[in-house]
């Protein structure tokens, strides 16, 4: 029903409960009539259908093999984590071996050097490294 309808409909209720009292015996006998017409072509109440999942926690106890591919899900959660784990321990170690790479480049410098060891402590020489390094 659109508002203006629903609007008028208020209004003759409103009326009709008003004048209730004066309506004619007849003219209320045929507002009972159309009343209990109405009410058995009014479609009849159905119960509401809900699909509720029933939800089963991870650890529950004989559940493991239960379910045909439950194994096989639980191996393909670890398997990411395991190969994540390889993969970071794996970049770890390649970035360790590169540092050790470079600091021995430069002992093998320094060690080559005609300038003593005590010059590279000096702060003036490292002042003198950074400006030449810019």
């Amino acid at each position: 029903m659109n508002p203006k309808e629903l609007d008028f409909a208020y209004k003759v209720r409103h009326a009709l409960n008003e004048n209730l009292d004066y309506l004619p015996s007849s003219t209320a006998e045929r507002l009972a009539s159309a009343r209990n017409l109405a009410l058995s072509r009014k479609k009849k109440d159905s119960p509401l259908r809900a699909y509720v999942p029933q939800y089963k926690l991870a650890g529950q106890v004989g559940s493991f093999f239960s379910e045909p591919l439950s194994w096989l899900s639980r191996v393909s959660l670890a398997v990411p984590v395991v190969v994540l784990a390889l993969g970071l321990t794996g970049i770890y170690q390649f970035e360790k071996q590169q540092r050790i790479t470079e600091i021995a480049e430069i002992d093998a410098l320094v060690l080559a050097d005609e300038l003593p060891l005590s010059a590279y402590a000096d702060h003036g020489f490292n002042a003198y490294l950074a400006k030449r390094g810019e």
